[in-house]
Formats: C-alpha cells, sequence, structure tokens
C-alpha cells in the first residue's frame, strides 16, 4: 500500500506514521477506556448479537451480506444473546446535540447527526431489582419521557424480547413464571427507584415494541393515557403529581422538594439532581443506544479489565498498560477463539500518563476528510470521546473536528446478472450476444474486489503519468461528488491538453527572456498596455480564487479550471509584453507552477525548462506560496465602464465606484460625457442594461 500511495506522488512523512494494532498505540486506547470504566461509562450487559457460527465471533452489521451470511466463512449468522461492554455514550446525547451549532463547516453531516441523535427530550432513571423484598444484585435502566412525574410512576415496563427474559438473568425463572402471552403480565419482581427511593412492581407488556431502541420504560398514568389503562387493567396503585392551574399550567404535588415547581421548572431541577446523584438525568432521545464494543476473536485492542469472582470487573492498573495479545503458536481463523486456550493470559491475579499540552497541541483537528458513511458512527463516538476527555480535564477542546471535507468515491463500473445478484467479470461477457443468464445490469459502484471493478493505481499511473491521475482526479468532480472512473471522458484530455500548453508557455517565456535586450515600455502601444494590465488583474484574480479553492472550500476542481483559464490567457500574449514587463513574467510564474504543485507535483519540480523562471529557482517546494498584489485588494473610487451601442463597443466612460451599479444614475452620467454628446445625443433609447458582473452597459436604441 505505502509504494502505492508513494507512486501517485502523495508526499507523506512517514516517521509520522501511527499504527493502530501496535502496543504503544492501543495502550492509549485502553488508557481511555479504564477511565470511561471509572466514570461509569463502561458497562457490560446482555445483548443480542451477530453470531458467526464458523469462525464464533460477534460480526458487526456491515460485516453481514444482503443474504444474512458472514463476510468471511459465508455461514447463515444467528441471533445470540452474549453478555457485552457498552460505553454510555447516551449521557452524552444532549451535550452533543447542543454543540453541532458551534460547527458551522460540518455541511451535510449535522443534520444527518442531529436526526441520528433525536430529541433529547426524556432521560434514564436507574432501578435495583427485588425479588420478594430481597435485591438481587442487579441494576436496570428505564427511560421516562417525562422525567419531572417520576414520583408518580406507577411500574416498569417491559416486552417478551427483553434480554430478563432469555439471559443468565436471576430473575429469569421468576418472570417466566408470570409471563401470559397474549396479555400484559404483572410479576414479582419489584424495582426501587435510586432516584425517588420508591419501589414498583416489574410488569411485561404485550406489544411489539416500544419508541426507537428503548427496553425498558417507566409507566406514569398521569401523563399518558396508555400507561393509565395499563395501570387500571393490573389493578396498581400509583401518585398523582401534577395538578392543573386556573390558566391551565401545571405543577408538581406530591415530589417532595419539587413540590410546588411548575412541569418546566421540576424538568430541569429533577434531571439535574438525578445527574448529581449519578443515577440517570442525562437527557437522550429515544433513537439511541448505548456503544456496543464486542471483541473479535484474537485481533483487537485487549480490554484492560479483570474479572475476578469476589470483586467483579476490576480494571488493569495504568502503570501496567499496555495489556497486549498472547504470542499464541499458530492462528488458524476457524473454530472456537485462540485466546480460549491461552490459559496462563486469561487466568491472571486481581490486581486492586498522560500529556495534555500534546493533545491540546494537536486538538481540535482542522480539517477532518471523511466519507458520509461517517457521520453517525464515527464522528458520533469521536464527539462523545472528546467531550468525555473535556469533562475529565484531558483536553482544552470540547469539539474534536472544526470543519469537514466529505469526499465522494471513486466508482468503477460493475457487470451484474439481474436474477442471482452474480457480479462478472468485463472479460466475462460476450456483448455481441444475448446471455443464457438473463438480464446484466450494468452500474457504477464502489470499488471492489468482489464487484470485478477495481483498479490497481500503480498500473494507471504507469500508462498516463503521476501527474495526468492526480489531475484528472481533481478536475472530474468537486471533492464531495462521486467519480465514475472512465479515463474515455473530457476530463483527462482536457488535462492532458492543459499541460501541453503549459509547457508550451514556459518554452514562450524562456524564450522571451533569452532575446536579450528589453524595448522600452513607452514603445507599447495602448492595445499592448491594456493587454498587460489585464494580464495582471487576470493573475492577481486567479491566485485569489486558487488560495480560496485550496484554503476554504476545497473545490480543487474549481482551481484547476481558474489555472486552465489563466493559462489559455498568458498563452495568446505578445512575447513582446513579456520581455517588457518583467514584474508580470516573475510574478506570473509562481503561480503556474507553484500553485500547481498540490495537484501535479512531478511537472512542477522538474527543474529543466521549469525551475529557472522559479523566484529563488531550485526545487518548487522551497517557493512561497502566490500572493495577491497589495494595489490589487484597493477599492478604486472609479470604475471605468465599456460602453454599448446595440451590442457594438463605441468606448469607455470612467464613473465613480458608488454609482456604478446604479442603472438610471449611470445613464445620466454616460449621456453627460463626451461620449454619449457624440454618440447618443437626440437619439431615441429604448432601453439600458447594466450588466451585474462586469463594468458594462449596453444601450438599445433606433436605428
Amino acid at each position: 500500500m505505502r509504494e502505492q500511495l508513494d507512486s501517485l506522488g502523495l508526499c507523506f512523512n512517514w516517521d509520522r506514521e501511527v499504527t493502530t494494532c501496535l502496543p504503544d498505540y492501543y495502550r492509549w486506547t485502553q488508557y481511555l477506556f479504564i477511565k470511561l470504566f471509572e466514570a461509569g461509562l463502561a458497562y457490560q450487559k446482555e445483548a443480542v448479537v451477530n453470531w458467526d457460527p464458523v469462525d464464533q465471533t460477534v460480526l458487526a452489521d456491515e460485516q453481514v451480506d444482503e443474504n444474512g451470511r458472514s463476510w468471511r466463512s459465508g455461514a447463515l449468522v444467528e441471533q445470540k444473546l452474549l453478555t457485552q461492554w457498552f460505553i454510555k455514550t447516551t449521557n452524552y446525547a444532549k451535550p452533543l446535540l447542543e454543540a453541532l451549532a458551534d460547527l458551522p463547516e460540518w455541511y451535510g453531516v449535522k443534520a444527518m447527526q442531529a436526526n441520528w441523535i433525536g430529541d433529547c427530550t426524556g432521560c434514564y432513571f436507574d432501578f435495583k431489582l427485588k425479588v420478594n423484598g430481597e435485591e438481587t444484585g442487579e441494576t436496570l435502566s428505564a427511560y421516562s419521557s417525562s422525567p419531572e412525574t417520576v414520583f408518580g410512576a406507577a411500574y416498569l415496563a417491559i416486552l417478551p424480547s427483553h434480554r430478563l427474559l432469555h439471559g443468565s438473568s436471576s430473575v429469569r425463572p421468576v418472570l417466566e413464571k408470570a409471563l401470559q402471552p397474549g396479555r400484559d403480565s404483572l410479576t414479582e419482581v419489584t424495582a426501587r427507584n435510586l432516584f425517588t427511593g420508591r419501589e414498583i412492581p416489574l410488569v411485561i407488556l404485550h406489544k411489539e415494541a416500544f419508541d426507537g431502541y428503548l427496553d425498558t420504560v417507566i409507566g406514569v398514568p398521569d401523563s399518558s393515557e396508555e400507561d393509565l389503562s395499563v395501570a387500571r387493567a393490573l389493578n396498581l396503585q400509583w401518585t398523582t403529581v401534577l395538578k392543573s392551574n386556573q390558566d391551565e399550567a401545571q405543577t408538581l404535588i406530591n415530589s417532595d422538594e419539587f413540590s410546588g415547581l411548575t412541569r418546566e421548572e421540576a424538568f430541569d431541577s429533577i434531571t439535574q439532581k438525578a445527574r448529581e446523584q449519578k443515577v440517570g438525568g442525562h437527557l437522550t432521545s429515544s433513537k439511541l443506544r448505548d456503544w456496543l464494543i464486542s471483541r473479535q476473536r484474537y485481533w483487537g485492542t485487549p480490554i484492560p479489565v479483570v474479572h475476578c469472582g469476589s470483586c467483579g470487573p476490576v480494571a488493569v492498573p495504568e502503570e501496567e498498560l499496555p495489556v497486549t495479545l498472547p504470542k499464541l503458536p499458530s492462528l488458524t481463523g476457524k473454530g472456537a477463539s485462540p485466546l480460549e486456550a491461552a490459559h496462563d493470559w486469561v487466568n491472571c491475579k486481581c490486581p486492586r500518563p498522560f500529556e495534555r499540552h500534546l493533545a491540546d497541541h494537536w486538538l481540535p483537528v482542522d480539517v477532518y476528510i471523511g466519507g458520509k458513511e461517517h457521520a453517525v458512527m464515527h464522528l458520533y463516538y469521536a464527539r462523545f470521546l472528546c467531550h468525555f476527555c473535556k469533562d475529565q480535564g484531558l483536553v482544552a477542546h470540547r469539539e474534536p473536528f472544526r470543519k469537514l471535507l466529505v469526499q465522494g468515491l471513486i466508482k468503477g463500473q460493475t457487470f451484474k446478472l439481474a436474477n442471482s445478484g452474480q457480479y462478472l467479470k468485463r472479460e466475462e461477457i460476450d456483448f455481441t450476444v444475448a446471455l443464457g443468464g438473463g438480464r446484466i445490469e450494468v452500474t457504477w459502484e464502489k470499488m471492489s474486489k468482489s464487484k470485478h471493478n477495481g483498479l490497481d493505481p500503480q498500473e494507471v499511473v504507469q500508462q498516463y503519468g503521476v501527474d495526468t491521475v492526480r489531475l484528472y482526479i481533481l478536475y472530474a468532480a468537486p471533492p464531495e461528488q462521486d467519480i465514475l472512473w472512465n479515463v474515455k471522458t473530457d476530463a483527462l484530455p482536457g488535462v492532458l491538453r492543459w499541460q501541453s500548453r503549459l509547457w508550451q508557455l514556459v518554452t514562450k517565456m524562456r524564450g522571451a527572456r533569452q532575446l536579450g535586450d528589453v524595448p522600452s515600455p513607452s514603445l507599447l502601444k495602448k492595445k499592448e498596455l491594456a493587454e498587460a494590465k489585464k494580464i495582471w488583474e487576470s493573475k492577481n484574480f486567479a491566485i485569489q480564487e486558487v488560495t480560496s479553492h485550496f484554503t476554504e472550500d476545497f473545490l480543487f476542481n474549481a482551481a484547476i479550471s481558474r489555472l486552465m483559464g489563466f493559462t489559455n490567457t498568458l498563452n495568446v500574449t505578445y512575447e513582446t509584453i513579456l520581455l517588457v514587463c518583467q514584474c508580470i513574467v516573475l510574478s506570473v510564474m509562481p503561480l503556474c507552477v507553484s500553485s500547481r504543485t498540490p495537484t501535479p507535483p512531478g511537472l512542477c519540480q522538474v527543474k529543466n525548462p521549469l525551475s529557472p523562471l522559479l523566484q529563488r529557482g531550485g526545487d518548487v517546494l522551497q517557493q512561497s506560496w502566490p500572493t495577491v498584489d497589495p494595489e490589487y485588494l484597493e477599492v478604486p473610487d472609479f470604475v471605468e465602464l465599456s460602453v454599448l451601442i446595440n451590442n457594438k463597443a463605441c468606448g469607455t466612460v470612467t464613473v465613480p465606484l458608488q454609482a456604478s451599479k446604479d442603472t438610471e444614475r449611470v445613464q445620466q452620467l454616460i449621456l453627460e460625457s463626451p461620449l454619449g454628446l457624440k454618440h447618443l445625443a437626440e437619439r431615441s433609447i429604448k432601453r439600458a442594461i447594466l450588466s451585474p458582473r462586469t463594468a458594462l452597459i449596453n444601450f438599445l436604441i433606433d436605428e
């Protein structure tokens, strides 16, 4: 892979290469995990996961194909209930949602992530489960869409599919006994609210699902007709907590110190106190669930936690990090996890430095480059971790990335049998005869070996050259759009022609400088002086535009297009003008060469014939980036306006800048000018058209 990147002329400092599978990197992953664990944000619970019965490993959703098979073994994936590690990202849902307002340059991604998070109008409260008055040691978190009414809770509700009914929970037998298919079931399990201290029964509701990803909810009859119906049907008791006033506003009653508050006031006060007591209260939405971080077989960062039979999960001391994987004699990739045989590594004793200035030096990242597929997963989790690190005092900034550059994909042409979905190689298809296997679908998809539509970058570079390939990729489309890889389009011939014109331009300039005697500027004709000024203005405009495209909006295709246009302007310039205006020659070449460097660096670093025209000679990387002349940025007091009569140029008139956009004022000034008196006096003017983009006015008159 490094050879392919180097062959494309990509300039990376390999001394700064980060390898995430090495211990000196993932020790800090483990360090962050321990911080999360100590803060109560890393925890274990049973969850339904994708299970590969052949490789005997948990699979992410992306590793299961459309036919429900494992990406590697091909086995039909099963749904299995296993104990998994979770990161409690829901605790940061509301801050992450609100902080999106501080990211104005997350174009297109902000809305996606806001929709992913959802409206954070509810929260979880923690409950301790009890059977026959005895605590089981298990904690259950339940969601409330109206936290201010938590003192009026009548029951906790779960579904028949809940993990407590199918996993290793100690209350499973009690719940199975109470379950009555086809109806709501009251159980002998109760739950003590760690915030209110009140105890309520656990109920199994007969319904398909709750909103979003919720699996446990709090039933409050005062705030929901559905909850009221369930409580009455099961003959449950509850406390009234809402009182309506004459103005129809509601206040709390029977809610301890929160009684007398309005619902809005109680919402803020109750959730805040629950957070302070660390028993819930973090605002989130029903659409979100905590981050499941499954471990896969052997590879992956080991979680730095020892499972002690007496103490429970215990974090490995920080001074003993990193926890590395054991060296095994063989890795077959099949069957049970290789770690099951690593007895010395698995069976261990129960154990009972971070440089902030470096983190603050690198964060926040100026530009994050990545696809939109990361909008609601990687970018969300990265923001969560940075918010957490800020709360832990590890970093100074809450947001990790200032700006996003969301790039598209380079897609290849694919050929697929419509009836079976089988992908075919292009050389396997005879386009002259009908295919017995059925109709072929021709589409453009992400390059992949399995779809037979990939290309080896080195082969393309060998065929066209690295500069041409780089220019084609950047010129074919804006960064956020997909490129349909087809070298037969107009884009490739266009960049080839431009490179040829640049060589011709350089040859022309070198020839002009080698002529010897420099003519006097006074010998230039008026038309040539105007052309010299036009080149100067075009140069500054191009520098301004190209710099903006490279540093602000990243429209590299527009930058290349601007350079192409400027090159065309120079190619039609007389050698005499280039000779007389040495300042133009010296200032033009840094633009033609230096500003091209990020696109085709190979061409720009050729020392002959380009380098003699550079400001300091030598390598292009030693040159300064071109800057706009200060005079160009000065706003003139007057504008020279081109005057057309019936679309034919007849001269120019100088008008005040302030009046140059006012059609009536400009028309009056021109009519009073010598040009107007000569060409427009006593003529019938039907219409005057003032250009909104250029200094030009066109008079339409009767002939």
